[in-house]
């Protein structure tokens, strides 16, 4: 069990408050499990919705969950989650939903849903959408001139994530894609309209372009040798344009408009957990990362904007629990078990504190904290602390169950019997009946 395994002195005695935190995520994720119809689906099916703020899954947060723990939890429901977001072309082929930027995280959800549950029956399915996507952003979103995709970063549909070109000059609005609708300013065609190209969103093509690889050999086929290319030569162009050799770290983002160093929590745990970052820079990495009293922030620093009002912004300065979930995951995987167990325990503290998981917490505090934003009234403003967040819950579970076991749960292979039934032991399932 859990007080069991984390037992030692590198948690310095926190297993009581990581167990009580691991019976409260479980207990958000269960009251976020409602009937749901769209995708794919058929009829109503019990998906995992995005919060107990949200009425809906999304995309991003169905592979967020399903990647943490929910394939492991309550696989029917992960299942029915990830076919929810998926779109029937009126061709009749299938493709990946959601807002389009990071929309191909989808893969490594569902890569992780078949190496929890070795269930074949959504091979077919799976390989086809995950193709099907990248062929459809090659064409919309990849900018042959410097071989990267453009897009906003993974989950940052937030104005506060972005410089200040995205920012409301002249219109009221929040959402990155309501700068595309209403900034009158450059925008990209075809495809979405966001000109910037983020770490983030192209660690997630990269590994998208392996997971059709690792799909296609599953159901007994070779793979295109053309998603290797690919995908190599992603890798050169991410290490070419975005690693910056002097500070020992990654960019953010590249055309935003010019270059924007800031540190991307999600950019540099996808690079070191995807394998996109060798091991020397994975040292300087480590050397070089900058972590706020409460973890990996999701963008860091907050842009002046909203550091001119003492403030932190929503999508930049703060601690989002699914950003800490893959830097922990990155860490355990390059061999920093220490910096992951850090994440575990400060996650477990706040969740014990407030009984719950919350969307968005204070880089200084820890207190549940929406950050500001500029928002259709036209001012910047405080934005609400949602909760039960699903994705933070599933995320502290990952760090829970991953920080038991060595390096080789990463080796994108089927888990075996043995292991699988000892992750699923740990944590009790949650019963759908």
């Amino acid at each position: 069990m859990i007080t069991n395994n984390l037992s030692g002195s590198d948690l310095s005695g926190s297993n009581q408050i990581i167990a009580r935190a691991l019976r409260i995520a479980i207990g958000d994720l269960a009251g976020n499990i409602s009937l749901f119809k769209d995708g794919l689906l058929q009829e109503p099916r019990r998906c995992l919705l995005a919060g107990l703020d949200y009425d809906t899954p999304w995309t991003r947060d169905a592979a967020f969950n399903t990647w943490y723990g929910l394939g492991l939890l309550a696989p029917d429901v992960a299942k029915n989650t990830l076919l929810s977001v998926l779109t029937r072309e009126s061709s009749g082929d299938i493709r990946i939903g959601g807002q389009y930027w990071d929309a191909i995280i989808w893969a490594q959800g569902v890569w992780q849903y078949y190496l929890y549950t070795a269930d074949h029956l959504i091979l077919e399915t799976a390989l086809a959408a995950v193709t099907n996507s990248l062929t459809y952003f090659e064409k919309t979103e990849f900018d042959s001139t410097d071989g990267l995709f453009r897009g906003g970063a993974c989950f940052q549909d937030g104005v506060a994530g972005y410089p200040d070109y995205f920012a409301p000059r002249g219109a009221a609005y929040s959402g990155i894609m309501n700068w595309v609708e209403l900034s009158g300013r450059l925008q990209t065609h075809p495809g979405g309209g966001i000109p910037c190209k983020a770490l983030s969103t192209n660690c997630l093509y990269y590994r998208a372009y392996l997971v059709a690889g690792l799909l296609a050999r599953e159901l007994g086929r070779v793979p295109d040798p053309a998603w290797q290319e690919k995908a190599d030569c992603l890798r050169a162009s991410i290490n070419k344009h975005f690693w910056r050799k002097q500070q020992g770290t990654y960019a953010y983002l590249i055309d935003a408009p010019g270059d924007d160093d800031r540190q991307e929590g999600l950019g540099l745990a996808f690079a070191l957990l995807f394998g996109i970052a060798d091991d020397t820079q994975a040292k300087r990495i480590f050397e070089t990362v900058h972590l706020t009293p409460h973890g990996m922030p999701c963008v860091w620093p907050t842009y002046e904007r909203y550091a001119k009002h003492s403030e932190f912004g929503r999508h930049s300065g703060t601690i989002w629990p699914q950003v800490n979930a893959a830097w922990a995951l990155a860490c355990l995987a390059r061999g920093r078990r220490d910096l992951a167990g850090r994440e575990l325990v400060l996650l477990a503290q706040k969740a014990c504190r407030d009984s719950e998981f919350v969307e968005v917490y204070h880089p200084m505090t820890g207190a549940p904290y929406g950050g500001i934003q500029e928002e259709i009234t036209g001012q910047i403003e405080s934005y609400r602390v949602c909760h039960r967040q699903s994705w933070c819950a599933s995320g502290y579970i990952a760090m829970a169950l991953f920080y038991q076991f060595d390096n080789s749960i990463f080796d994108d292979k089927p888990l075996a019997p043995s292991i699988r039934a000892k992750l699923a032991a740990s944590i009790p399932k949650i019963s759908v009946e």
